[in-house]
């Protein structure tokens, strides 16, 4: 069914952003990192926040977001740093993919357009990790640009507010939303505006249980008034979470551990981490694996953890390995492989799992 957008009596489009405008400089947030000390028309800054916000949820973001201006004051650093720092610094924020786009875009940024971020929502498309909702995101807080964002919580408020049906994930029900969302934006406080969107969705207008009373449309609202909050936006039926089993082999060299560089898609792309095998392997095989590290004098192979992903729940066996210190070490046919310290791992982008399991040994 395609989407349709209820019309009612109730909603007053053109009263639709003063009243946010007006909300968001009462009971929105002003204190972000990313807003202060003149931020928010920092582009570098307002990019940085903008990606890591992706599909992560802002408690989160901030000691990440300082953490990363300690280190790379502005795009020159950024992208004149080694992959390596990049995704260390990332290490536990997750979707690494973003991380390996930051690092590429701000390459682009100082090779394509001289250091400086485009204002041009087209333009900033074109860089890596920024599609359209980051880009018209980017573009209102650091350049003022009228352009609309249409990431999940702004969805929902939206769909709510005027009642849009229809099942969300489809391209005709993506499509109606971004018209709606075009056709709401003020001609003034752009910035105030965007932020309300994202503090209304973020706070108050949530999935579950939102807080329709302290709502600055509690009483437009139509799914409200029809008590169909939770009804909308129309999400297609969840699927059964699968799982999947791997091996992992911890192998150890007296205070150094192996670890290989993963692939730079897929899971935890383009971190370090331990090397993997079927998780039905048999000891026998194991042991040959192993072999190619050197001489072992302990073996044993041991629960290790669960970590669920957006679309399956990982359970990770860990077969720990001690080799002989005294013996010399067998070549490693792996590529982009290395020992670590126990004591370096802090300087290693790892997966979280992994960090916390071999902080737990260090």
């Amino acid at each position: 069914m395609a989407p349709s957008t209820r019309s009612d009596p109730a909603i007053d489009v053109a009263l639709f952003a003063p009243t946010l405008i007006a909300w968001q400089r009462i009971h929105g947030r002003q204190t972000l990192p990313w807003q202060q000390l003149g931020d928010a028309r920092d582009a570098y800054r307002v990019w940085l926040a903008e990606i890591m916000l992706q599909q992560t949820q802002v408690a989160a973001v901030i000691p990440y977001y300082r953490r990363f201006l300690g280190r790379f004051a502005d795009v020159q650093a950024l992208a004149a740093a080694p992959l390596d720092d990049v995704m260390e610094l990332w290490s536990g924020l997750g979707y690494y993919s973003r991380a390996r786009n930051l690092h590429a875009a701000a390459r682009s940024v100082v090779a394509d357009f001289g250091g400086t971020f485009p204002r041009d929502v087209d333009a900033l498309q074109s860089l890596p990790g920024i599609g359209r909702s980051t880009g018209g995101a980017i573009a209102a807080f650091a350049f003022g640009v009228k352009a609309p964002i249409l990431d999940g919580n702004v969805k929902r408020v939206l769909a709510r507010v005027f009642l849009v049906e229809g099942l969300s994930t489809t391209t005709a029900y993506t499509k109606r939303m971004w018209a709606l969302g075009e056709a709401l934006l003020p001609d003034e406080e752009i910035e105030r505006y965007t932020q309300g969107l994202m503090d209304l969705g973020a706070t108050v207008c949530t999935p579950r249980n939102p807080a329709c009373l302290i709502c600055p449309f509690e009483s437009s609202c139509i799914a409200h008034r029809e008590g169909r909050e939770e009804e909308v936006p129309e999400r297609a039926a969840r699927k059964r979470v699968p799982l999947r089993w791997t091996a992992m082999l911890l192998v150890t060299r007296g205070r150094s551990v192996f670890v290989e560089r993963r692939p730079p898609v897929g899971i935890w792309g383009g971190l370090w981490s331990l090397p993997e095998m079927a998780a039905d392997t048999g000891d026998a095989a194991m042991a040959d694996a192993v072999a190619r590290f050197g001489a072992a004098v302990s073996f044993e192979r041991t629960p290790g953890f669960v970590h669920g992903f957006t679309h399956f729940v990982l359970h990770a066996e860990i077969v720990r390995v001690t080799l002989d210190e005294s013996v010399a070490m067998c070549e490693s046919p792996l590529p982009s492989t290395r020992w670590i310290s126990f004591d370096a791992l802090a300087s290693v982008g790892l997966p979280a799992p992994v960090r916390t399991l071999l902080e737990a040994l260090a």
